[in-house]
Formats: C-alpha cells, sequence, structure tokens
C-alpha cells in the first residue's frame, strides 16, 4: 500500500464581502467543503496564470527570433546571385 501525505499550509485570507457571499450560494448547490473549494479555485487560476506566462514568453521569443530572422532575410537580398 501506497500512503501519500500531504502538508496543508494555514493562512488567513480576506474576501469582499460579494465574493464570499457567491462562494457561500454555490457551495450550498454543490455540496463541498469551502476549503477544497478555495483550493481547486486557486489551482485552477495558478494554470491561468502559468499559461499566461508562457504565452508572454514565447512572444517575447518570437519577437527575439523574428528580428534575426528579418536581418539575415535583408542579408541574402544583398547578395549578388549574378555570374
Amino acid at each position: 500500500m501506497v500512503y501519500i501525505k500531504f502538508i496543508m499550509k494555514t493562512i488567513s485570507l480576506k474576501i469582499d464581502d460579494s465574493i464570499f457571499g457567491e462562494i457561500e450560494k454555490i457551495l450550498a448547490r454543490i455540496k463541498k467543503p469551502r476549503n477544497r473549494y478555495i483550493n481547486e479555485s486557486i489551482e485552477y487560476y495558478n494554470k491561468i496564470q502559468r499559461k499566461q506566462i508562457l504565452e508572454k514568453k514565447h512572444k517575447m521569443e518570437s519577437g527575439l527570433v523574428k528580428e534575426d530572422s528579418m536581418s539575415e532575410l535583408k542579408d541574402f537580398e544583398e547578395i549578388d546571385y549574378a555570374d
């Protein structure tokens, strides 16, 4: 048998009243513990943030490659192929 031990951290969190009220309404319908719901919400938000970070990185790297490619293209255009 394999046992997995999860280490949990305790935090203090201030939530806007409107958000808390919405959470409570949702939790009453889906019958999920508040702690589990908040953990899953943060996990989902982290995935979105990681994706956005990667997209920004790829755009920046694409821009660098584009500059190099345009420079190479200009160099090739300047080559005289006539013999």
